[in-house]
């Protein structure tokens, strides 16, 4: 697994192949998505094959519209094993079995970084709330486990990486 800005490879979805980039990865994270991405992104983290696993979105998209979900999980293995753990009621879980102040903290962590990227003299709308556009408790095991991924201090991430443990190992997630 590779994540964090160092190894990150700037991407715009609507330009095609951009400058010091690869277009096979804008492709693939399209193909990953089942659509064209809708704003800018960057690949900050992959499986252990090299393919894309997490992306951090631009807070604002192509058409102006606020994204309040910056870092997106899209390697399908562990889309689907986290899929797993929320059918199973992991929301619930991972909701009682975290702090509530420490989960409130990691979405005001979470706000501070997106808004942090918003482009100065934005003047439309601007994305609101935490992780995934919570903002209060546990709504999508997916973005917490992502911004976990990419290095975020999320302790609802933390309580999914465990659950899943060794399984996703080589998918991105270990």
């Amino acid at each position: 697994m590779t994540a964090g800005p160092a190894h990150a490879a700037r991407m715009s979805a609507s330009a095609g192949a951009v400058p010091g980039c690869s277009q096979d990865d804008v492709t693939r994270v399209a193909q990953l998505l089942g659509r064209e991405p809708a704003g800018d992104f960057e690949v900050v983290v992959r499986n252990a094959s090299g393919d894309p696993a997490v992306i951090r979105n631009a807070p604002i998209l192509h058409d102006g519209r606020p994204m309040p979900t910056r870092y997106w999980l899209v390697e399908e293995g562990l889309r689907r094993l986290v899929g797993r753990l929320e059918s199973e009621g992991g929301v619930r879980a991972a909701e009682a079995a975290v702090d509530a102040g420490e989960l409130a903290a990691a979405h005001a962590r979470y706000a501070a970084e997106r808004d942090d990227a918003i482009p100065e003299g934005h003047a439309g709308p601007r994305p609101s709330a935490g992780v995934g556009g919570t903002r209060r408790g546990v709504k999508c095991l997916h973005a917490h486990y992502a911004w976990h991924l990419a290095g975020g201090d999320d302790p609802v991430g933390r309580w999914v990486a465990e659950r899943l443990g060794p399984a996703a190992t080589g998918l991105g997630g270990g």
